[in-house]
């Protein structure tokens, strides 16, 4: 069995599918046959993503806010049913503890936290999850460790990895998979954009990854893996994708 046969026919909801992580696995996926629902803030972004997968099968963008009801709503009563979902949406924060204010808390923990709950809410209260479907949740390596000036999106994405582990249980039932991806560093156009760190010290930062920064195919390749049956026997699990970094801590 492998994961080239995997997908034919089968529908996926791809959060955050404008770039990154997301929008490598929404690559990925597309030369598979598999059937997918691409969501987004940014239309024109989503709309390149689509030209350069290039599939003949059921291949839909959908641009919104996850936090906006009427939307959510919308997208979950049209969308057909999913046999798997890829929660890549997500936004990066570097604030020192003494700058941190209620307004920063809310924007965190809405898009990082909030949207995902609430989507995966409406899709099941809608029955638009199959039975036997796989959930793959993007957290990341933040929420183990300790790294200054991250506390607010390190807690956004302990608070969603320790949602996912309880939703495994909920959902067992059905043969619902819920699994946890945790990636270090790797080279996405939203590290280089946000400005946070230069280049200088990012190359210092690379050193402490044994495997140095990892690509977003590395990050995808295992999200494919959860999404496929050869995972079908994993659920509530954890997976640090990171070459290396947390070892050296």
């Amino acid at each position: 069995m492998y994961l080239s046969d995997q997908f034919t026919n089968k529908h996926f909801l791809i959060t955050g599918a404008s770039s990154g992580i997301g929008q490598q696995t929404a690559w990925d996926l597309g030369n598979t046959g598999a059937w997918l629902t691409l969501l987004g803030r940014d239309l024109g972004k989503l709309e390149e993503t689509k030209k350069q997968i290039g599939t003949t099968n059921p291949l839909h963008v959908i641009s919104g806010e996850l936090q906006d009801p009427n939307f959510l709503d919308e997208l979950t009563s049209s969308i057909e049913p999913i046999d798997g979902l890829v929660l890549s949406a997500g936004i990066i924060d570097y604030t020192p503890a003494k700058m941190i204010n209620s307004q920063k808390i809310r924007k965190i923990f809405e898009i990082n936290f909030d949207a995902n709950v609430l989507l995966i809410q409406a899709l099941l209260k809608k029955k638009k999850i199959k039975d036997g479907a796989s959930i793959v949740v993007i957290s990341s390596i933040s929420s183990k460790l300790g790294v200054a000036g991250t506390g607010l999106y390190a807690a956004s994405k302990a608070a969603i990895t320790a949602y996912a582990k309880v939703l495994a249980t909920e959902l067992s039932g059905k043969k619902i998979r819920v699994n946890i991806i945790h990636p270090g560093i790797v080279k996405t156009n939203l590290i280089d954009d946000q400005g946070i760190v230069d280049q200088e010290n990012m190359k210092k930062i690379e050193l402490s990854y044994p495997l140095g920064f990892g690509s977003t195919g590395d990050v995808s390749n295992q999200i494919l893996y959860l999404l496929s049956d050869l995972s079908t026997w994993v659920t509530g699990s954890e997976f640090i994708i990171d070459g290396g970094h947390t070892i050296t801590r």
